[in-house]
C-alpha cells in the first residue's frame, strides 16, 4: 500500500475490530522507533458499538437471508448484475451491505493467487482492508444528499471510462440515491444501462418510490427487511457478552422492540443504556432512559380497565405518570398489549416469541382466553384514536385519563345486537306499555314473545304513500296524486316523480283530469310536462291545471308526517325504550315497514329465532 494511500485513513482505520495492524509492515523503520521512553500514550478513542460491530462479511449480516441466498447463487453461476439497488428503513444495513458487496466483487486472495468474485469472505483478501475502511481508490462512495447535481454525475461518468487502478472493478456506491436531481438521474441512465465491463454501481435508498422507474429497471433490487425483535435481542445479547456487560433479558427485549427492526438504532440504544447503567443494565434503568412504563404495570392498568375498575386504573396511571412515563407512551403501550392479546387469542403459539417478557407471555395468554374479540377490537380503536388526542391536547395527562375513562366504561357495554338479544330474553318491567297492546293478555310482567302471531292480531300502522317501482298494470286507474306518483315512478322518470311529490298540492284528481296548487318555487313547466307525459303514456288525453285553492299537503309532507308519527310511536315500544335507556344519547333515526325495506333485504334477513312478533313487529329500526 502506498504511503499516499495510508495518509488518507479515516477514523475507522485500525479500530474496526479486524484484529489487523494497519501500521507499517514488519521490519520497516518507524518514525518513533528510536524515541526515548516518555509518558504512556493516551488511551484510544472509544468507538460506539454501531461502528465496532459493523458487519464485515455476509455471515455477519442478520435478518437478510433472502438477499444473501440470491447473491450466493448469482455469484456461483457468474450472473453478476451491472447495478444493484438496496432499499430499507434506516439502520437496517444498506451502506454496510454495499461495502461488503464491493468487497465481494473485488475479492482477491492474499497470497496473490487468481480468483474471481466471491461471497466467501471468511478470510481477508488483498483489497478487503481498504474497502472496509472506505479508502480504496477504486471503490468510490458518494452521498447523494449533498451531491445532487448533474455536475457530480458527470464526474462519475467521466471517471468510469478509465480502468481500475488496483481492483477488478470500479465500484460506485451512491447513498440516498433518491436525492439526486432529475437531470442527474437522466445523465446517469445511459452509463447505467451500458456501463463499461469494469464498472459496477451500488445504490442505497430509504425512499425507493422516489427513484425513477427508468433507474429501477436497470438495477437488481434488494429489499432489506426489518430485523425481528427476537433475532435482534439475541444479537444484542451476544454483543453484551463480548463487551462483558451484564444485562437483564427484559432490558434486551425493551431495547430490541424500541429499535423497531433497525440494527443501528438498537446498538445506539444499547450503548446509551450501558453508559447509563455503568456496565450493568437493568430493565428499570432502560425504561427510565426511554421514558417507558413498566411492562408489568402496563398489564396491571390494562387488567383494571378490562374489569371496569376505574379508581384502580386511574391511580395506576397517575403513579406511572408521576414516575416519568409520558401519557401518550402509556396509551401506546396499552395499544401494543391489546394487539399482543389479540394475536395470542388467534395464534397462541405467538407466546414463544423471544422478544416477549415473561409477564406478557403468561398474563397475555390468560387475558386472551378471557376477553372476547369484540372487546379487544373496541379497545384497540379507542386507544389508537386516543393517542392522537393526547398528543394534541394542551394537558396530555388529563386527556389520557379521559381516554381511559371512556375505555373502562365501554368494556362491558354490549353491542346493539347483543343488547337486543338480552332484552328479548328478560322481562320488561320498567318500560312503558306498548301504544296498542293486544287484548287478552295474561297477568304478570310483559314479556317479549318470539312466537309468530296471526297477522290480524298485529297492530297495523298507517303506511306512507311510497311510490313503487313495479311495472303498472295495463290501463291503470289514477284516482289520487299518490297513484300518479307511483305511475310516474314506474316509467322511471325520477325528476318528474320528485316534482309530483314535492311541488303539487292536490285539489281534485280523477281519471283524465288533475287540479293542483303549486308550491312556491316549483319547477317551471311541471304542469305542462306532467300533462304531456301522462297523455303519451296512457294513450288518452289528460288535463292538468292549477287552482286558486290552497290544496292539501304534498306527498312529501304526508310522508314526513307519517314518519314522525311512526317514530314517536316506536319510541314508546318497550323494546325500543329499553334499548334507548341502555344506550344514553342514542336516537331513532328512521323507521321503515317491511314493504319499504331495500330490494336486497332478504340477503340480510334475520333468522327465525331473532324474529320478534310483538307490537310493531313490522317495523325496522336503524341506530
Amino acid at each position: 500500500m502506498s504511503e499516499d494511500t495510508r495518509a488518507h485513513q479515516d477514523d475507522d482505520g485500525p479500530n474496526l475490530g479486524l484484529g489487523l495492524d494497519l501500521g507499517a509492515p514488519s521490519g520497516a523503520a518507524r518514525p518513533d522507533a528510536a524515541a526515548p521512553a516518555g509518558p504512556a500514550p493516551p488511551p484510544a478513542a472509544y468507538r460506539v458499538l454501531a461502528r465496532k460491530y459493523r458487519p464485515q462479511n455476509f455471515t455477519d449480516l442478520i435478518g437478510q437471508e433472502a438477499m444473501v441466498r440470491t447473491l450466493t447463487n448469482a455469484f456461483s453461476s457468474g450472473r453478476i448484475a451491472q447495478a444493484y439497488i438496496l432499499t430499507g428503513v434506516r439502520g437496517v444495513g444498506k451502506t454496510t451491505t454495499a461495502r461488503i458487496l464491493a468487497r465481494a466483487l473485488n475479492f482477491e486472495p492474499m497470497d496473490g493467487g487468481t480468483g474471481g468474485p466471491s461471497l466467501d469472505l471468511s478470510v481477508m483478501g488483498r483489497q478487503c482492508r481498504d474497502i472496509i475502511e472506505s479508502r480504496h481508490v477504486d471503490v468510490m462512495e458518494m452521498d447523494a444528499a449533498s451531491n445532487t447535481s448533474i455536475n457530480d454525475i458527470r464526474e462519475i461518468i467521466e471517471s468510469a471510462r478509465y480502468r481500475p487502478v488496483m481492483a477488478r472493478y470500479k465500484v460506485y456506491i451512491i447513498d440516498e440515491v433518491h436525492m439526486l436531481s432529475t437531470a442527474a438521474f437522466n445523465g446517469l441512465l445511459k452509463t447505467l444501462e451500458e456501463p463499461p465491463e469494469h464498472v459496477k454501481f451500488i445504490f442505497a435508498t430509504t425512499e425507493i418510490r422516489k427513484v425513477p422507474v427508468t433507474v429501477l429497471s436497470r438495477c437488481q433490487r434488494f429489499d432489506l427487511r426489518r430485523v425481528e425483535a427476537g433475532e435482534l435481542a439475541a444479537h444484542l445479547s451476544g454483543i453484551c457478552a463480548k463487551e462483558g456487560v451484564t444485562i437483564e433479558p427484559e432490558a434486551l427485549a425493551i431495547v430490541a422492540r424500541a429499535a423497531e427492526g433497525s440494527v443501528r438504532d438498537s446498538l445506539s440504544l444499547l450503548d446509551q443504556a450501558i453508559a447509563h447503567g455503568g456496565g450493568s443494565v437493568g430493565a428499570e434503568e432502560v425504561r427510565r432512559l426511554l421514558g417507558l412504563a413498566d411492562k408489568g404495570r402496563v398489564i396491571d392498568l390494562f387488567e383494571a380497565l378490562m374489569k371496569g375498575e376505574m379508581a384502580r386504573a386511574l391511580a395506576e396511571f397517575r403513579d406511572q405518570y408521576d414516575a416519568g412515563a409520558d401519557p401518550a407512551v402509556i396509551l401506546t403501550d396499552l395499544a401494543e398489549f391489546t394487539h399482543l392479546v389479540t394475536r395470542l387469542k388467534i395464534m397462541p403459539d405467538a407466546a414463544q416469541d423471544a422478544a416477549l417478557v415473561e409477564a406478557e407471555r403468561v398474563r397475555g395468554l390468560e387475558m386472551a382466553q378471557g376477553l372476547s374479540m369484540r372487546v379487544l377490537a373496541r379497545a384497540w380503536q379507542m386507544l389508537t384514536k386516543g393517542i392522537g388526542e393526547v398528543q394534541q391536547a394542551p394537558k396530555p395527562a388529563q386527556a389520557a385519563e379521559m381516554v381511559l375513562v371512556r375505555l373502562g366504561y365501554a368494556t362491558d357495554l354490549p353491542t346493539p345486537d347483543e343488547a337486543l338479544r338480552r332484552l328479548k330474553d328478560q322481562p320488561v318491567t320498567d318500560a312503558p306499555a306498548p301504544p296498542s297492546a293486544p287484548s287478552g293478555g295474561g297477568g304478570g310482567g310483559a314479556r317479549l314473545s318470539l312466537a309468530p302471531r296471526p297477522a290480524e292480531a298485529r297492530p297495523q300502522m298507517r303506511a306512507a304513500p311510497v311510490a313503487a317501482v313495479a311495472a303498472p298494470a295495463a290501463g291503470p286507474r289514477l284516482t289520487s296524486l299518490a297513484d300518479v306518483a307511483q305511475f310516474v315512478a314506474a316509467k322511471r322518470d325520477l325528476a318528474l316523480k320528485h316534482a309530483v311529490e314535492t311541488s303539487l298540492r292536490p285539489v281534485h284528481v280523477e281519471e283524465g283530469r288533475i287540479e293542483v296548487a303549486l308550491v312556491p318555487g316549483s319547477p317551471a313547466g311541471v304542469i305542462q310536462d306532467l300533462s304531456r307525459k301522462l297523455s303519451d303514456w296512457t294513450g288518452r288525453r289528460w288535463l292538468v291545471s292549477t287552482s286558486a285553492q290552497a290544496g292539501g299537503p304534498t306527498l312529501a309532507e304526508e310522508n314526513a308526517a307519517v314518519k314522525a308519527e311512526r317514530e314517536e310511536g316506536i319510541k314508546a315500544h318497550p323494546l325500543v325504550a329499553a334499548v334507548l335507556a341502555r344506550f344514553p344519547g342514542a336516537e331513532v333515526v328512521d323507521v321503515r315497514t317491511r314493504e319499504e325495506a331495500p330490494i336486497d333485504a332478504e340477503v340480510l334477513a334475520p333468522s327465525e329465532e331473532d324474529l320478534y312478533a310483538g307490537p310493531g313487529a313490522d317495523d325496522e329500526l336503524e341506530y
